[in-house]
């Protein structure tokens, strides 16, 4: 018994070690995760010239220093779920099958992100849609909402390049469909920030909309190429 005793201890050792890396990064997650609530707590509290990160790390219970290694400022923060759900986007169009033509997809990817009703996208959270309506009059909101934005296209662009086997720097087509997609994405949701109102709620409506959205720019290429054809 006494013998198997040294060699059972590294195991258990190592196990642990997964264990405290594990809760580590729970941790790490948690804080975040406070960190972007108290922003846009406050952003919508008091605006977002009135809110310092002073302010955003008091209201989260952590240090000054601790908000700087997770975000570069008080948008940043705020805006975290924007970059969330780029990420969830981006996972779901990896996972689509390898036969689907890239804007089809894409726009999969993006349905399936909407439709999942047991880890809801932030968009459809409550306040998203106050804050996603704010960051249209808020230039240093709306900046950072873009570079966020441009980071997630940039994945995608390399996704599907990746599913066409190709060089998305030589190759003009996965820049081209990210961007016409994506940018048919962030104008349903422009607009369905601006119908808020005062209601938080909106998730199918949301949804109906990005639908109809996707099918106005396929309905419109395919009218484009009728008439160059016509020519």
């Amino acid at each position: 018994m006494k013998a198997t005793e040294p060699t059972a201890e590294p195991a258990a050792s190592a196990g642990a070690d997964g264990v405290t890396e594990d809760r580590r990064r729970r941790k790490a997650r948690q804080t975040r995760n406070a960190l972007a609530t108290a922003a846009i707590d406050l952003i919508l509290e008091h605006g977002p010239a009135a809110t310092t990160v002073e302010a955003i790390a008091e209201r989260a219970d952590v240090a000054r220093r601790t908000f700087s290694r997770h975000f570069t400022g008080k948008e940043d923060a705020a805006l975290d779920f924007v970059r969330g759900d780029g990420d969830r986007i981006n996972t779901l169009l990896r996972a689509r099958p390898a036969d689907e033509p890239p804007l089809v997809a894409y726009r999969a990817a993006v349905a399936e992100w909407l439709a999942d009703r047991e880890n809801p996208a932030w968009h459809v959270r409550p306040r998203m849609r106050r804050l996603l309506a704010l960051v249209d009059r808020e230039p240093a909101l709306f900046a950072a909402y873009e570079r966020i934005r441009v980071d997630a296209q940039e994945e995608s662009i390399r996704i599907l390049a990746a599913r066409l086997g190709t060089d998305d720097l030589q190759d003009v087509r996965p820049a081209v469909v990210v961007d016409a997609a994506a940018g048919v994405l962030t104008a349903a949701l422009r607009l369905w920030a601006r119908r808020a109102g005062d209601h938080d709620s909106g998730a199918a409506d949301l949804a109906d909309l990005v639908e109809r959205a996707y099918d106005a720019l396929t309905d419109e290429a395919a009218e484009a190429a009728r008439h160059r054809r016509g020519r």
